[in-house]
């Protein structure tokens, strides 16, 4: 752990890779999400890492993400597509990021930054297919279409992308995923009849690039899968993928405790026999759910045990009954799984919440390391 009191490895190669299975598998054009500081990954580097594994192009949420990697000289293709009124459109316009567009208004922001600038802006139209979140509705998309192809005629804006969002991606039988590929072939069709012929048509996230090859179309735009987690909650391995994130720390403090003695907060946990104790100092200000109190696993000295009692802001506690622990020796939360460590799935199952959020929320006064020659510059 290079004397790191608490660590999350990122494994850059394993991004690469993760990346270039899922090129091979849609064999098209692939946008790879780096948005939320890459999953909790680390924006530059997974940015770098998925470009190594050939991915075409990058998506991120706001522009201040788009920026960052215009800023650290990144210069592939990136949409950034949550962008209210507001937003510096002229700065993200001079960085040449491309943007979405959900509304007339928003359209109007992007018209009038780039007369300002004096560059075309690259634009990606949103429709709403049935997730009810961004996007306009279908009623709304014919007069949007309308509005950009008149824009796009102008040579204000260009038109490059038609996309949507499923909402039930990681359930593949479910019925909506139908339903939403029909209304965004109708969207599409609105836009071809308008003149928007050459815009690319993306609607795959993650489980849809691992499970439904009829929403692939143009472009896919995979997030969670490319740090090698299993957007269907199962083993990544079944898709070809490797977790990328190691999370771990070194133990504080060790004592010897008599039966009964209650630990931690509210003394939720006590130990039925004269047992060690294992400090581990990290907590839910690190982003270490609270909820995994009593509940997550840990592994040290060779097993997986459950956190014992309550996490607190910097620190949890483990029971390693007579098993030899010492200060300094290392404990692993979640990582690929493959040498006895708990998995992010494993940790998302016990504290009731998905490993996208756990890989995300993960931080605080976690030191962030990277292995891996992936994108190295």
């Amino acid at each position: 752990m290079n004397g790191a009191r608490a660590e999350v490895v990122v494994d850059l190669d394993a991004i690469a890779a993760n990346t270039a299975v899922l090129r091979e598998r849609v064999g098209r054009p692939l946008m790879a999400v780096v948005k939320a500081d890459g999953y909790g990954h680390g924006l530059v580097p997974a940015a770098r890492a998925t470009l190594a594994g050939g991915a075409d192009a990058l998506g991120v949420a706001v522009v201040e993400e788009a920026l960052a990697l215009r800023a650290a000289g990144v210069t592939a293709p990136l949409l950034a597509w949550l962008n209210g009124p507001g937003e510096d459109v002229g700065a993200a316009l001079a960085a040449d990021v491309e943007l979405s567009v959900n509304a007339g208004w928003g359209l109007d922001e992007v018209v009038a930054a780039a007369r300002a600038t004096g560059r075309t802006a690259r634009l990606h139209l949103k429709v709403d297919t049935g997730l009810s979140r961004g996007g306009a509705t279908p009623e709304q998309w014919p007069d949007l279409v309308a509005a950009a192809a008149r824009a796009q005629a102008d040579g204000e804006v260009d038109v490059v992308g038609l996309w949507s969002h499923l909402a039930y991606a990681d359930a593949p039988t479910h019925p909506t995923i139908g339903l939403q590929v029909s209304v965004f072939e109708q969207a599409v069709a609105v836009a071809r009849d308008a003149g928007l012929t050459d815009a690319r048509r993306h609607l795959a996230n993650s489980a849809a690039t691992v499970a439904l090859p009829e929403t692939w179309f143009d472009m896919v735009r995979p997030g969670v899968a490319i740090y090698g987690l299993d957007p269907l909650g199962g083993d990544p391995a079944a898709h070809g993928l490797r977790p990328a994130m190691t999370v771990q720390a070194r133990v504080l403090l060790t004592k010897r405790v008599p039966a009964g003695v209650g630990v931690s907060y509210g003394h939720t946990y006590s130990p039925r026999s004269e047992t060690t104790l294992a400090v581990v100092p990290v907590g839910y200000a690190d982003g270490v759910p609270r909820a995994g109190s009593n509940r997550a696993p840990v592994l040290a000295a060779g097993a997986q045990r459950l956190i014992a009692g309550r996490v607190c802001m910097d620190q949890f506690v483990l029971d390693v009954g007579d098993d030899p622990v010492e200060p300094g020796d290392r404990v692993v939360l979640w990582g690929p799984g493959t040498d006895g460590e708990p998995t992010a799935q494993q940790w998302a199952d016990a504290v009731d919440t998905i490993h996208y959020e756990l890989v995300a929320r993960i931080g605080g006064r976690f030191a962030r390391r990277y292995v891996g020659s992936a994108g190295a510059v």
